[in-house]
């Protein structure tokens, strides 16, 4: 399996991880951070989604965990902004490198300010797409907030 440039960022930073690969296949009614809960059979609060923002206009990673879903307001307060909402999805992925259901955190094309939900502190290690549908990354939230140079914050409802 080639590695992501999520996974070549987490080894250069000589982070410790563990990957986590699955049938990428879903079903249509359900999204995909539900499909690696499922898959993976992880705890929907330790699984977090990677999503793309515009606050104020400029682009903003948001991630929440897929038990949750992202507060807007929230997320505009933490990112020191007014007004947010969600980047066309086509920006997203030319901005990150990566495509719709397998946005990383890491090692995305141009960085981009992150505000992780800091629901993510209170388990020893997270799961977040490792670059690439049907590749979750296991690590600790502290080297997720360091690496990724995010905030943190109650941005999940």
């Amino acid at each position: 399996m080639a590695a992501t440039p999520a996974v070549t960022a987490l080894e250069r930073a000589g982070v410790a991880h563990t990957l986590h690969p699955y049938d990428p296949e879903h079903p249509s009614d359900v999204s995909y951070g539900e499909a690696a809960v499922a898959a993976l059979g992880a705890d929907p609060r330790r699984v977090f989604k990677t999503l793309v923002t515009r606050v104020d206009g400029a682009l903003t990673v948001a991630v929440v965990p897929v038990s949750g879903s992202l507060d807007l307001k929230a997320l505009a307060t933490a990112a020191g902004g007014r007004k947010a909402a969600m980047a066309d999805p086509a920006d997203a992925e030319r901005t990150t490198g990566y495509v719709r259901g397998g946005i990383s955190p890491l090692g995305q094309r141009k960085p981009l300010p992150t505000v992780v939900d800091s629901s993510a502190l209170g388990f020893p290690t997270v799961l977040v797409s490792a670059g690439r549908r049907g590749l979750q990354v296991e690590l600790a939230p502290a080297d997720l907030v360091a690496l990724t140079r995010a905030h943190t914050a109650a941005i999940a409802r």
